[in-house]
C-alpha cells in the first residue's frame, strides 16, 4: 500500500469517527463531496462542521439541553445572517470541549476556512432543496491580508547546507553521534526541499520508487491528489545518491518499505519530525526569521522567479492551481527592476 492509499485510509476511519459525533443528517453532505474532495479535506470540513453546531450548543438557548446527534435537517432553515456574524466572532476564541482549559483561536484564514466550508455544507442543502434559506451567502466571508513573505536569502542557503554538512565540528559526545547518524539524511531532505520546492507533505510521501536518477525527477502527488514530475539539478542528486547508499543498509520496519526518508526509528518520516529539523539547523543560521519547510519552498520559488521571470513556470511547479496566487506572492520583486524605469530614460541631454 503506498502512502497516499495509507494515508487515505487513515483519513477515512477517522472521518467515520467523527461522523458519528455529528447530526445523522450531515452523512448526505460529506458522501456528495466524497469523489470531489481529498480525504483530508473531508475531515477538515467535518471537524469545522462539528464546530458550527457545538456553538449552537454553548451559545443558543433554543438547543441548550440537545445534544449534537440530535439535530435535524430543520435546524438549518432555523439559522439567520446575525447567527453566522455571531459564528464568526465566537470562532475568534473558544474553549475546546476535548480540553476545557485550552482556548482555540483563528486568524483570518482560521475564520475563512470555516466559514467556507459551512457555505458549502449549507450550498448542498439548498441546491438538493431539502432546506428554503441559506443565510451564509448573505455574510461577507473574511478579508485576507497579504503578509510578506519570509524567505532565505541566498548567502542563508549556502550557510544553512554548510551547517548541516560541518555541525559536527563543534559536537561531541551523544550530540555528536547521533548529527553523524543523520547529517546525510537532513542534507540529502533540505537540499531537496530547497532545489524542488515541494511541499513537506509531499516530500514525507515519497517513496523510493518515484526517484528517476535517469531524468533527475521525483514523482510527488500534489494538493488535489494529481501526480506531477519535478525535475532537480545536480547538487540534488549528488545528496540524494548520498543518502540513498546509507539508506541501502537500513532495515525498515514492516509496512515502511517503500519509504524515501526513515526516521531513527527506521519508520516513514512524519511532517512534524521534518518541520522540527528544519527548524532545529535554521535557527542556528537565522534568529530573526522564523524557517518552517513552507518557507523553503518560498526560497525556491523566490529564487526561481528571479533566474527565469516566468510566473506561469513558478506556477505550475509549485503546483499552484491559479497563478495570481503565485503572482501575489512573487511578482512584487519586480517592482526594482520597474524603479529603474524611472532613470533609464533621458528626457533631454544635460
Amino acid at each position: 500500500m503506498t502512502y497516499r492509499e495509507l494515508t487515505d485510509t487513515e483519513n477515512i476511519l477517522k472521518l467515520r469517527e467523527v461522523l458519528h459525533t455529528l447530526p445523522d443528517f450531515t452523512r448526505d453532505f460529506f458522501r456528495s463531496i466524497s469523489t470531489t474532495t481529498t480525504t483530508k479535506t473531508r475531515i477538515s470540513y467535518a471537524y469545522d462542521i462539528r464546530i458550527f453546531f457545538q456553538f449552537l450548543l454553548d451559545e443558543n438557548p433554543a438547543f441548550k439541553n440537545m445534544k449534537m446527534t440530535e439535530f435535524q435537517l430543520e435546524v438549518l432553515d432555523q439559522i439567520k445572517a446575525i447567527d453566522i456574524e455571531e459564528y464568526l466572532e465566537y470562532l475568534k476564541a473558544y474553549r475546546d470541549h476535548d480540553n476545557l482549559d485550552q482556548i482555540v483561536t483563528n486568524g483570518e484564514r482560521g475564520l475563512k476556512r470555516k466559514i467556507s466550508a459551512l457555505r458549502s455544507f449549507y450550498a448542498y442543502y439548498y441546491k438538493m432543496e431539502m432546506i428554503q434559506t441559506n443565510p451564509t451567502v448573505l455574510v461577507d466571508i473574511p478579508k485576507i491580508h497579504d503578509k510578506t513573505i519570509t524567505r532565505l536569502d541566498a548567502d542563508e542557503v549556502a550557510l544553512l547546507l554548510d551547517y548541516i554538512e560541518h555541525a559536527g565540528d563543534t559536537l561531541s559526545g551523544q550530540k555528536k553521534a547521533y548529527y553523524e547518524k543523520t547529517k546525510t539524511r537532513d542534507l540529502a531532505l533540505v537540499t531537496l526541499l530547497l532545489g524542488t520546492g515541494i511541499r513537506v507533505s509531499e516530500c514525507v510521501g515519497l517513496d523510493i520508487e518515484d526517484v528517476d536518477f535517469k531524468n533527475n525527477g521525483i514523482k510527488v502527488v500534489r494538493k488535489g491528489g494529481n501526480e506531477m514530475i519535478i525535475y532537480f539539478g545536480p547538487e540534488v542528486e549528488k545528496a540524494l545518491k548520498s543518502y540513498l547508499e546509507e539508506r541501502s543498509h537500513i532495515t525498515p520496519l514492516p509496512g515502511h518499505e517503500h519509504a524515501l526518508f526513515y526516521s531513527t526509528q527506521k519508520k516513514r518520516m512524519g511532517v512534524k519530525a521534518v518541520e522540527n529539523l528544519v527548524k532545529k539547523y535554521a535557527q542556528q543560521v537565522t534568529t530573526t526569521k522564523h524557517i518552517t519547510p513552507h518557507k523553503l519552498r518560498s526560497t525556491y520559488g523566490t529564487a526561481l522567479y528571479q533566474e527565469t521571470g516566468d510566473i506561469y513556470l513558478v506556477a505550475d511547479v509549485l503546483g499552484h492551481k491559479d497563478v495570481n496566487t503565485t503572482k501575489k506572492h512573487y511578482a512584487a520583486m519586480d517592482d526594482a527592476r520597474r524603479r529603474k524605469a524611472a532613470t533609464a530614460v533621458k528626457l533631454r541631454e544635460s
